[in-house]
């Protein structure tokens, strides 16, 4: 979960953030979330996974800070 992704090697520069229920995650994750039933994930357009956050706002706020257009996926 500490791993290093380098957001500049996005060619295409989007991002899809979408929420997702904690309890769909690895167990690994799911224990260091207690109380926590929903994640926001930051996705690279060949859909990999890029971080998760607590909140939506903060999942923009991270692609923006790194010069990535985000876009919501329902």
């Amino acid at each position: 979960m500490d791993d290093k992704i380098a957001f500049t090697e996005n060619q295409t520069n989007i991002v899809y953030i979408r929420k997702i229920a904690t309890a769909t995650l690895p167990q690994e994750i799911r224990s260091q979330l207690p109380g926590v039933d929903a994640m926001y994930a930051v996705h690279d357009t060949d859909g990999e996974r890029l971080a998760l956050v607590q909140q939506r706002s903060l999942a923009f706020m991270l692609a923006r800070q790194n010069e990535l257009t985000p876009v919501s996926v329902h």
